[in-house]
């Protein structure tokens, strides 16, 4: 029997995006490839669409988009931007390089 525990998904991440623009799309491929190479199935990333749910921008404060936000663990951490920058993204969520 497969039990989930807490040391399976460490990692929660939501991209906060607006459609499908370039750096919308950018940010989230960038976001996925960085996980997969140093978070391999410790990680689980929320896709939120500020378009057709735009209330939710104001729970993490989101000013501007493509925003990555780091809510486990904690503290919370934003990234702003299409995330192309891999050692700022690793450094701004604290991600050691595998």
């Amino acid at each position: 029997m497969d039990i989930e525990t807490e040391e399976d998904k460490k990692w929660e991440l939501r991209l906060y995006v607006a459609g499908k623009t370039p750096k919308s799309v950018t940010a989230l491929s960038n976001l996925k490839k960085y996980c997969e190479e140093h978070l391999q199935g410790q990680y689980r990333i929320e896709v939120i669409d500020l378009l057709l749910q735009p209330q939710l921008a104001e729970g993490d404060q989101i000013l501007a988009i493509p925003t990555l936000v780091r809510k486990v663990p904690e503290p919370i951490r934003k990234i702003i931007g299409d995330l192309s920058n891999e050692e700022k993204v690793l450094v701004g969520l604290n991600i050691r390089p595998a």
